[in-house]
Order: C-alpha cells, then structure tokens, then sequence
C-alpha cells in the first residue's frame, strides 16, 4: 500500500533515510527514526548504491490519469454550495446525476454519477434526505402549541407512579 503523502514528501524522507546511512546510523535506528520498517531502509540503501539518488526519485503512480485533478475537486464543493436551482433545476435537491451535468458543463469532465458520489465522499459530503413538511405548517402555531397546550396536555407524574425499582 502506498505511504500517505505526496510523491515530494516520500522522496525527501528517502533522502534523509540514505543521509542518515550516511552519517553511520544502523538502518533499524534509521527506520525508528523516520517510523519506517527496517526493510525499506535497506532497499533504500540498496538503490542509492546501485543506481546513486536518482533511484529515490518518486515514481509515476500507476492507473488511469485523473480527469478533475485533486487540486481541481474542492471546485465541485464551490458549485455545490450555489444550489441547484442556481444551474436551472426546478427543486433544491442535488441528485448524483444532476451533480454530474454540472461537473460536465463546468469543469469539462465527464463522470458516471456513482463515482461523483465517491468524489464527494472524499471530499467531505455526505448523504442527506431533505425532511418532509407540508407546505401549510405554521412554526408559530407549532411553538405555541408546544409552549402552551402539550404541558397542559402532557400527563403528570403522580408520586409512586412509574418509579424504577432498586434491587
């Protein structure tokens, strides 16, 4: 599994592998140091005396190039947040596939809507199902109700009622 961390912090912490090497220290001391396994320092050393520091250089990472970089992604956030209705959709709610016409339409790249959810996973988002309410509700009448009616209502506890039996 890949290290975390881009491919400029893994090739620095090589090099300071191989110059730790350098000064002496033991690769299991090394590896401590940097919390790497002692493997990697000795293939580490290995490289750098069959092929010099040019063999700490990063490698491509393999697989398909990205079509958003991920520079480019918190972008979908920025375009998330003006709404649907801001891009001509006639309701508030944001659909994968209404997520992916925009991300086509804005930034040029053209994404299957179950992928736009893992981009949006990774950047953070998460799932979310708008309440239901009827469009007559009145939050005053609900609050006054609440405030008013439901302690008048709402049955009182009468001492010896409901008490937790301790054994």
């Amino acid at each position: 599994m890949r290290p975390k961390g881009n491919s400029a912090a893994l090739e620095q912490r090589r090099r300071a592998a191989v110059a730790l090497l350098k000064q002496g220290l033991k690769p299991a001391t090394v590896a401590q140091t940097l919390r790497v396994s002692p493997a990697s320092v000795s293939r580490w050393g290995t490289a750098v005396r069959e092929g010099g520091l040019r063999a700490l250089k990063a490698k491509p990472v393999p697989g398909r190039p990205l079509k958003l970089g991920v520079d480019q992604r918190p972008r979908i956030g920025a375009l998330l947040l003006r709404g649907p209705k801001h891009f001509g959709y006639a309701t508030e709610l944001w659909t994968l596939a209404r997520i992916a016409e925009v991300v086509e339409r804005h930034l040029g790249a053209s994404y299957h809507p179950s992928q736009i959810w893992r981009i949006l996973r990774v950047l953070g988002w998460s799932c979310q199902k708008p309440e239901s309410r009827a469009r007559e509700r009145d939050e005053k009448a609900i609050a006054r109700w609440r405030r008013v009616d439901w302690p008048r209502i709402k049955k009182s506890r009468k001492d010896g009622e409901n008490r937790a039996v301790s054994g």
